[in-house]
């Protein structure tokens, strides 16, 4: 389970952490299908952004929930 980080009193979502790192992740992924060619190809970009994104954070939260 994973549980909240204490910060000057504040508790934060571990969340806070995980976001950015998916994001980093989903910008690496579009920057290679950019240089590659293959981003004209997707149908619909921003349905297929949003998922990749949502994809990236889950795998993460998995990863570190082990």
């Amino acid at each position: 389970m994973l549980e909240e980080l204490a910060l000057g009193g504040l508790l934060f979502s571990p969340l806070v952490l995980f976001a950015p790192l998916a994001l980093v992740l989903w910008f690496l992924t579009r920057l290679v299908l950019h240089w590659t060619g293959l981003y004209t190809k997707i149908w619909r970009v921003a349905w297929f952004e949003v998922a990749l994104f949502v994809c990236y954070l889950a795998l993460i939260i998995y990863l570190f929930e082990s």
